[in-house]
């Protein structure tokens, strides 16, 4: 149960981190629960960080 645990919460990071590089609101996370929803948020700041510090083109 845990690695599927795991599983959802990098997934959360994972989706979180495309919406930031894809220039997204955070007011857009799709998740409810607070370890998925801070999971993305997480994502989607390292996103937002790296396409603002020119890693990642649009």
């Amino acid at each position: 149960m845990k690695r599927q645990k795991r599983d959802r919460l990098d997934r959360a990071f994972s989706k979180g981190f495309q919406a930031g590089i894809a220039g997204r609101s955070k007011e857009l996370c799709p998740y409810g629960t607070l370890d998925s929803k801070s999971q993305w948020l997480g994502g989607w700041r390292e996103g937002v960080d790296g396409r603002l510090s020119g890693l990642f083109n649009k």
